[in-house]
């Protein structure tokens, strides 16, 4: 167990708001065109476009766009060849920034993702500059009021699951990817609701900012996430639970 982070709670909540929104929808079709573009359309043998295909469902997607996407991706259907890029760079305080981004147009992506990052006191690494600072891991959320710390650990850790982490109003439950599967099963079996669950890239240590510094990083990191190429955004950065961010 950890204790809470207030950063992980914002990130939370913005998260909620954007599935609302339907943004999630654009995000998932493209993450399902690019699996189904690198391992197939078969979900028993691509366990990205699997991955890819619960989410989807998870947020209501209907089974015709997902199937659609999948036809996209294999090349059964025309459409816009999306291209899979990882942008490594830093923001304010010199907190390590990763960006994963679909398009359909590199040049232009790379531009403006440049200037994001210039516009808001940071700059593009090269790569290699900042992803050893990351791991690929399994994380799945879970609203407080679905299931307790009690019920949660053994079922979890049974699963394959390496850490459950208290983030305030959420559980998060950490696990290598190749048990990603079985712990959403578990949960699933369980009848225990999800908030997300994703295979995401988790830092190694957090980097703790303060004022300004920290506002500054956290609009950074919200105009990324804004731009429709992006699919995620990923840092190390961390804010004070009492910090006044106002």
């Amino acid at each position: 167990m950890s204790g809470h982070s207030k950063w992980a709670t914002i990130k939370h909540k913005k998260a909620a708001l954007d599935a609302k929104r339907g943004k999630s929808f654009t995000r998932l079709i493209k993450e399902i065109q690019i699996a189904a573009r690198g391992g197939g359309g078969d979900p028993d043998g691509n366990p990205r476009l699997r991955t890819a295909i619960a989410a989807a469902k998870a947020v209501s997607m209907p089974s015709d766009n997902i199937k659609k996407a999948i036809l996209r991706g294999t090349g059964e259907l025309e459409g816009g060849q999306i291209d899979e890029v990882m942008f490594e760079g830093y923001g304010p305080g010199g907190a390590a920034v990763l960006v994963m981004v679909a398009t359909d147009n590199r040049n232009r992506t790379v531009s403006e993702i440049r200037h994001m990052f210039s516009k808001n006191g940071g700059n593009l690494g090269e790569q290699g500059s900042v992803a050893w600072m990351f791991e690929r891991k399994s994380v799945v959320t879970i609203e407080k009021e679905k299931a307790t710390e009690d019920q949660l650990m053994d079922l979890v850790l049974e699963a394959g699951a390496d850490d459950l982490k208290d983030n305030g109003e959420t559980w998060e439950i950490l696990s290598d990817v190749g048990s990603h599967e079985a712990v959403v099963e578990a949960l699933a079996k369980a009848k225990i609701e999800t908030v997300s669950a994703e295979v995401s890239m988790v830092p190694k240590n957090l980097m703790t900012l303060e004022g300004k510094t920290a506002q500054g990083m956290m609009k950074l990191h919200d105009a990324l996430e804004d731009h429709d190429d992006v699919q995620n955004v990923y840092s190390n950065f961390d804010v004070d639970e009492n910090a006044d961010l106002d």
